[in-house]
């Protein structure tokens, strides 16, 4: 396939590109240390139409394509993880969700504010004992006639504390299995939610990521998007389509962390010349080069696929089991090739080590990945 970017998507890589150089990585490592989220920053993204990158303009967003969104994500990915997920929760899971399947009163109320970057979504599936598993959900949104009242907790939740929109997926009629779970819009500050402690992560630490907890929360009816148990069906599409941004985010930081080791071995000397000219980092520069090719391939496949509305269950599978793998392998190996100073935090190559292992487990870890890869190639 024929991945040529038009002018409009190079402007647009580009200009992710210069905020995340411009903005991103001043105050990256201290934001990692601190846990803080990049709120000013956040502001300036929407500004610059990066939180609605795919909604049509009518709802406030872009109006741009998928391989538009994967080109920005990549590009901020390389320098900020932690503000990139953000992004990719926004643009993938909540306003996509809301722009597909939502009403018109829905989207005026909802979607127009979150795609212009007025405020923020979170997209709330993971539980204590489900994981991304929807048909085992323990929270539950019981039928009250003009409202359902909303109990249990979901965690790992992205945005959690920042967000003003919830979208929730929640067991109804335990009965129906899977036809018996919806998806419900829930606001910040209604009586009965609560959001528990920041987590104290690994990688990613600049990213708002909370538990949640339902106590008899009334959720009005017209708050429901799509019919009556159409909730699995909304987050397995959602989840489809999210996997193509991780995918993307991985891409970034093995990127960015592949372009830190060549640039420092170039720079750094040993046994007389710089380190590159050693077979030992040739060769490892050459696999890491390689990979995040292939990666990129992948995803942009991915992204291509859902442009042109075929199905992209397949391809997004693929791209995220790859991409997290290859960021993964990627950033180990920068580590090593700076040697001691791939340890020290100002070298920025350990921080994308940590902010990589994250991308093998959400979104589905890869061994979620490769159950969908595998069922979709065994049904042919």
């Amino acid at each position: 396939m024929d991945f040529t970017l038009s002018e409009e998507q190079l402007m647009i890589q580009q200009a992710a590109k210069d905020f995340a150089q411009n903005e991103l990585l001043p105050g990256v490592i201290e934001r990692d240390e601190s846990q803080k989220f990049p709120n000013d920053l956040v502001k300036k993204m929407g500004e610059l139409g990066f939180l609605g990158m795919m909604v049509n303009e009518k709802y406030g967003g872009s109006g741009l394509d998928t391989l538009s969104y994967v080109l920005a994500m990549e590009e901020l990915s390389k320098i900020d993880a932690s503000a990139s997920v953000m992004v990719s929760v926004n643009n993938s899971l909540v306003c996509w969700g809301l722009e597909t399947y939502g009403t018109e009163e829905q989207k005026e109320k909802y979607l127009i504010p979150l795609a212009s970057g007025e405020i923020i979504g979170a997209f709330c599936l993971s539980e204590p004992e489900a994981g991304s598993d929807a048909t085992s959900q323990k929270t539950t949104a019981i039928d009250k006639g003009d409202h359902y009242l909303l109990n249990g907790t979901k965690n790992w939740i992205t945005n959690g504390n920042q967000a003003e929109v919830y979208l929730v997926i929640a067991q109804t009629d335990r009965d129906k299995g899977h036809r018996g779970i919806n998806v419900l819009i829930v606001e910040k500050g209604m009586e009965g939610f609560d959001i528990g402690p920041k987590e104290n992560k690994l990688g990613i630490r600049g990213s708002d990521t909370h538990s949640l907890m339902f106590n008899d929360v009334k959720v009005p009816k017209e708050n429901r998007i799509g019919e009556d148990g159409f909730g699995f069906k909304f987050a397995m599409k959602t989840l489809a389509g999210g996997r193509i941004g991780i995918a993307a985010q991985a891409l970034g930081i093995a990127a960015g962390a592949y372009e830190l080791a060549l640039q420092y071995s170039k720079q750094r000397k040993a046994f007389g010349t710089e380190i590159s000219n050693h077979q030992a980092i040739a060769f490892k520069l050459a696999d890491m080069h390689t990979k995040i090719q292939a990666a990129r391939h992948l995803v942009y496949q991915a992204a291509c696929d859902k442009d042109a509305g075929n199905d992209y269950t397949l391809s997004g599978a693929m791209a995220k089991l790859y991409a997290s793998e290859v960021a993964m392998e990627t950033t180990v190996e920068a580590v090593q090739i700076h040697g001691g100073n791939g340890y020290v935090k100002d070298y920025h190559v350990e921080r994308l080590m940590r902010d990589a292992k994250i991308t093998q487990i959400y979104e589905g870890t890869s061994e979620i990945q490769k159950i969908v890869i595998s069922r979709s190639i065994l049904s042919d």
